[in-house]
């Protein structure tokens, strides 16, 4: 089996990240400047939160939220339209062979992590010590143990 076999193909190496990140950055310094003359993304705060770059580099997801989650629905269509001339723009800072076709998506991140924190914030409080996960005692043979191992040491 030659290494290259070997390689997995679900983790993306290292150029696919440096490329990436290179074209996150002058997206975000692009939507930042407010370079973009369209009155649906006049002043809008767009963050780039992500580039995912295809092995072959031949095209890259960029995920993207507004501020807020405002008017995703004006916005993304508008991004995926001007795509070619973000692409343009990419292409004068980042010096690559061939430019990646730029697809823009949503970031559902954001969502994701507000849910996992209201489901941590609703958790019900415990009631007494025998209903809490950590035992008194255990705590205090935890402290015990940890002077004398510091008082064996000196």
């Amino acid at each position: 089996m030659s290494k290259k076999a070997k390689i997995s193909s679900k983790s993306p190496s290292k150029r696919q990240l440096r490329v990436g990140e290179e074209i996150r950055h002058v997206l975000a310094a692009i939507f930042i400047r407010n370079d973009i003359y369209v009155d649906e993304l006049s002043g809008k705060s767009i963050t780039v939160s992500e580039v995912s770059v295809s092995s072959d580099l031949s095209s890259a997801k960029v995920f993207v939220m507004p501020l807020g989650g405002e008017d995703i629905e004006i916005i993304l269509p508008v991004l995926n339209k001007m795509a070619p001339f973000f692409a343009h723009h990419v292409s004068q800072k980042v010096h690559l062979k061939r430019m990646p076709k730029l697809s823009f998506l949503i970031d559902e991140r954001f969502d994701y992590v507000d849910k996992i924190t209201s489901l941590f914030n609703n958790l019900p409080k415990p009631l007494n010590a025998e209903t809490s996960i950590f035992n008194e005692n255990e705590i205090q043979v935890d402290t015990q143990a940890d002077s004398l191992s510091q008082k064996r040491k000196s």
